[in-house]
């Protein structure tokens, strides 16, 4: 098939972000032909991507690339792509795991997965961490249903609940859970905790940079010191958490933790890492609830030493995020590992069909 011709294509909700799902199948084998052809599906390089499928935001310009996986542990593989709004770019640097709440259910649409019940298990190979993940999907009456009671902040509604259960998230990008080998890092006079529990991000405290915490993200782009500080200490561990020299990459992540004002265990701003997110990644919030549970981080004082029985609520600027995170520590003490982390997701199809790249 020539792209002219047109392409399969799922656009998605997947938590609250946005994205393009396909089969691998219907798109290039070659990386680079395969890039081009999405760019010009996305509508980049352009601000407003008019000229595409592209949200005209880096939440909403988002692929997923989903095949079957002959492997014993998975049923199918996803590789997540990030698309350039302005930028003629796409990586694969990073993992998303707003875009993997859709996973499961495109896969069982496609057929790529056999429905199992009212409930279908996915198991999912993260192709951009090697990490594994499982969905589990209502599929009463012999179909995927996506809807339901379930609400998550930053989605107008009510939708189907889809659980996400992952392993091997530990280290998954950076070699290790603490990549630095330290529970605070201390940068620039700034106490910083490097972690990588599904997506590599760096945890500061708000007031040490002179802001809140709770400032619109809007307010927080415009603080155009603020912005240069940050970006001054991604840049200086990039190479520290193992990721090299990250000045064209979207890893890592950048989250401003201050006190809770709703309830929820501590307040979050989150860069990702040169816009300031209007709620927080999946992955990131594992992360972030991974240092907020680690004894001797500036995270877990300002949380006030939450509970590690109960889930680690997160607040940001349009809601809540709850991440459950399970820490083993080493019985000679040091620096835990992560046994398991979950959260609860949904996504919803918003159309299927054929998409046609300029």
């Amino acid at each position: 098939m020539q792209p002219s011709d047109g392409i399969r294509c799922m656009l998605m909700r997947g938590g609250t972000s946005k994205g393009a799902y396909f089969l691998d199948e219907d798109l290039p084998a070659d990386p680079a032909e395969r890039d081009d052809i999405l760019l010009r599906i996305m509508g980049s390089p352009d601000p407003r991507q008019i000229d595409g499928i592209g949200g005209a935001h880096p939440l909403t310009s988002k692929i997923a690339l989903v095949r079957r996986s002959d492997r014993h542990d998975a049923d199918v593989e996803y590789l997540f792509l990030q698309a350039g709004v302005a930028e003629a770019f796409i990586t694969d640097k990073q993992n998303c795991g707003n875009l993997l709440a859709g996973v499961g259910p495109f896969a069982l649409e496609r057929g790529l997965v056999p429905i199992g019940g009212e409930r279908s298990e996915v198991r999912i190979l993260q192709r951009n961490d090697g990490s594994l993940a499982t969905a589990v999907v209502d599929t009463r009456d012999g179909r995927v249903r996506y809807d339901g009671d379930a609400a998550i902040s930053g989605v107008p509604g009510t939708a189907a609940a889809i659980p996400l259960y992952f392993d091997g998230t530990a280290g998954s990008s950076c070699g290790a859970l603490f990549p630095t080998g330290n529970a605070v890092d201390i940068v620039d006079g700034l106490h910083v905790t490097c972690v990588d529990n599904g997506m590599p991000t760096i945890v500061f405290v708000a007031a040490e940079l002179g802001v809140r915490g709770d400032e619109t993200p809007a307010q927080l782009e415009a603080d155009d010191e603020l912005r240069r500080r940050i970006e001054a200490v991604r840049l200086r561990l990039g190479p520290a958490m193992g990721l090299g020299d990250v000045a064209a990459l979207t890893v890592p992540k950048l989250t401003l933790l201050s006190t809770a004002r709703y309830g929820g265990t501590a307040g979050t701003r989150t860069f990702i890492p040169h816009r300031c997110h209007d709620a927080i990644g999946v992955l990131g919030a594992v992360s972030v609830a991974t240092a907020c549970l680690t004894p001797g981080t500036p995270a877990h004082e300002l949380s006030g030493g939450p509970d590690p029985a109960r889930p680690i609520v997160l607040e940001h600027p349009t809601g809540t995020f709850d991440a459950v995170v399970e820490l083993a520590v080493p019985p000679a003490g040091g620096l835990p590992n992560s046994r398991r982390a979950g959260v609860l997701r949904t996504a919803r199809k918003l159309f299927d069909g054929t998409v046609f790249p300029r």
